[in-house]
């Protein structure tokens, strides 16, 4: 179980070296930083999302809901999406792991203005739900987040 934590650790290392904009941080979130405002970068995920057919649950613009209720709240939305070919095996690896799916990408504006895309680490939710002997399936997870986060930044 520790060697699969780091090396997934690692692969996160890596993949933030690489990208300047992309930071992991120990609460398992990997955070993206956008090109784009949070409309148009959530607007290509779910574009990406749904090319590669994944299936969009919900977008929930939060900043939306909070001004019904009198809250001002800078824009932020979360797109909720899955796809079982991918979370089934995930969850037949650990069960518990239903609570963190389907997968949710987070797309916020920080108190800077800068825009930031961000999505639990599969090493992260690896490591809590203590799920072991699944590296290709997490592998997957891992590459197609990024790919996705990616596409919907730049």
């Amino acid at each position: 179980m520790k060697l699969i934590r780091l090396w997934f650790g690692l692969a996160i290392a890596i993949s933030s070296s690489v990208l300047a904009s992309t930071s992991a941080t120990d609460d398992g979130l990997v955070r993206v930083k956008s090109t784009h405002d949070v409309s148009m970068t959530a607007d290509k995920l779910a574009g990406l999302l749904e090319s590669k057919g994944m299936t969009i649950f919900t977008r929930v613009k939060h900043s939306d809901s909070a001004k019904k209720v009198g809250v001002e709240l800078r824009p932020t939305e979360l797109i909720i999406f899955g796809n079982p070919k991918v979370g089934s095996p995930l969850m037949a690896c650990s069960q518990s792991v239903a609570i963190d799916l389907p997968q949710k990408a987070l797309i916020m504006e920080d108190d800077q203005g800068e825009v930031w895309l961000v999505y639990n680490s599969p090493s992260y939710l690896a490591a809590r739900h203590h799920i072991e002997g699944c590296d290709k399936v997490l592998s997957k997870v891992e590459g197609a987040l990024a790919n996705f986060a990616k596409g919907a930044t730049q």
